[in-house]
């Protein structure tokens, strides 16, 4: 089992590392100590936070097999890695493959790259995380049952003798989510409007997070807006996207000062610290996926959506709740989109309304979010999720969030999301709650008659006619 320190209050780390033992004492040595200073053998090392390598063998003079750790407690859910290489040679092309990833498809297929971290350019240029990496394939590894695949790329080093990091995605970690706290608590300004408490503790013992952001002055009257973020730890672009969300909520811009005057925001940033801490994929410290445990009445098993789930459900006896998000990210779709909540038996003005903020919001960020891969059927093996619970509670408007892995194609763009790109859809989202909630209804009725209209042309029908897609099955429209 990982052992895990927990701290009764924000300050100092939580963890001091997660690795099997939990002991806190100095790493042990690698496992291949170099012979000398000609041996160019990299030395690997994953025992911190969010690192999840559990062993790589040395197939050539630069070529390297790695096997990802699975998620704690299962045999499965290989997909997010972290991890640390020393050692490192500027000249020779070096060869990683993975080669127990577990989806059988990838965005690695079409032109995703690995993330590279050079401590030496960190401290000398003041460069961060980079994509890199030619020739990266994905394809099917071994025959077993389930099959495994692999992912391989080939790159070359910035320096002799580096210390740097390769991740699957921008690493967002519980510490730095905690160090982002403690500056909010110690901010005389931003803490009138904003106040942190744990909404439980994890299994391991780690405050899973809540933040209520509005006004000073009741809250009486006020609608409730309710966000969350890194149920899968391995999305952690769904961090950095909840990140930009904060950082404008609680910002000094006219926009984010009216919507803390006319809503409630109540946010979990991280609903897995526990699997965000040991560099889980998707699963927490019970081997279950937790984003389908919504409705189970098991506070024991899966704390945080238990308590997030009964928060809500306690609101929406005495408030309106507008707006459910859970942030997420996507390893197969280029591009954000949204899933949305369709009961087939709804009337069309009611389904028109569901597609009406994520069409505003494609409208708000044109070259990142793609209106036309947003889903809205609820399928039997979602209603477990977050999306579907809390909109089968009673919020009308219940989303997740999709950000892709890789990047954008839209708006004459093809290239990776930037931590700056991810940063501004929680800013972007902001713009869309107020154009959605706008008293003048020029907006929504543009977008209610937009959507009228995409559904009628993916229907065959005429825009206008009206009911003529009305009878038909969410399953039938997708």
């Amino acid at each position: 089992t990982t052992v895990l320190a927990s701290s009764t209050a924000l300050q100092g780390s939580c963890f001091i590392r997660a690795r099997v033992g939990g002991a806190p004492g100095p790493l042990s040595s690698p496992a291949a100590p170099l012979e000398g200073p000609q041996d160019t053998t990299l030395l690997f090392e994953s025992r911190f936070e969010s690192g999840n390598l559990q062993k790589a063998i040395k197939v050539g003079p630069y070529e390297y097999v790695l096997m990802l750790r699975p998620d704690l407690y299962t045999a499965k859910h290989t997909q997010w890695f972290y991890f640390r290489v020393q050692n490192t040679r500027q000249e020779p092309l070096y060869r990683f493959t993975v080669a127990n990833m577990a989806k059988p498809k990838s965005l690695y297929g079409q032109g995703l790259q690995p993330l590279l971290y050079s401590q030496r350019d960190a401290q000398s240029h003041g460069i961060g995380w980079r994509r890199v990496g030619t020739d990266v394939c994905y394809y099917r590894g071994s025959a077993g049952e389930p099959p495994l695949f692999r992912l391989s790329w080939t790159m070359r080093f910035p320096h002799d003798g580096d210390t740097c990091f390769l991740a699957a995605g921008y690493p967002y970690t519980y510490s730095d989510l905690q160090r982002y706290l403690c500056a909010l608590a110690a901010d005389p300004v931003r803490s009138r409007y904003c106040r942190v408490q744990a909404l439980c503790r994890s299994l391991a013992g780690n405050a899973v997070y809540l933040l209520t952001i509005t006004s000073p002055g009741g809250t009486a009257g006020k609608r409730v807006v309710v966000a969350s973020a890194r149920a899968h730890p391995g999305e952690s672009g769904g961090s950095w996207a909840m990140r930009g969300f904060l950082d404008f909520l609680l910002s000094a811009h006219a926009d984010a000062r009216l919507l803390r005057r006319l809503f409630v925001f109540k946010v979990v940033p991280m609903l897995n610290p526990d699997g965000v801490v040991v560099g889980n994929s998707r699963c927490s410290l019970a081997g279950r996926d937790p984003n389908r445990a919504y409705g189970m009445a098991l506070p024991g098993s899966f704390p945080s959506v238990w308590y997030l789930r009964a928060m809500v459900q306690r609101m929406l006896a005495e408030q309106e709740v507008v707006l459910y998000c859970d942030f997420h990210g996507h390893s197969r779709k280029n591009n954000v989109f949204m899933y949305g909540c369709d009961a087939g038996g709804d009337d069309a003005g009611t389904r028109l309304r569901q597609r009406v903020f994520p069409l505003m919001l494609s409208k708000n960020a044109p070259d990142k979010f793609s209106f036309s891969s947003c889903k809205f059927q609820v399928q039997k093996s979602k209603e477990r999720t977050g999306r579907v619970s809390m909109w089968r509670l009673g919020v009308s408007h219940s989303y997740t969030l999709e950000v892709a892995f890789s990047g954008s194609t839209l708006g004459g763009r093809s290239s990776h999301f930037s931590v700056e790109d991810l940063e501004s859809l929680g800013r972007l989202l902001c713009d869309t709650l107020l154009d959605f909630c706008d008293p003048a209804p020029a907006k929504l009725q543009q977008c209610l008659m937009e959507a009228d209209a995409l559904l009628q042309q993916q229907m065959g029908g005429e825009p206008g006619s009206g009911g003529s897609w009305s009878d038909v099955s969410p399953s039938e429209l997708e």
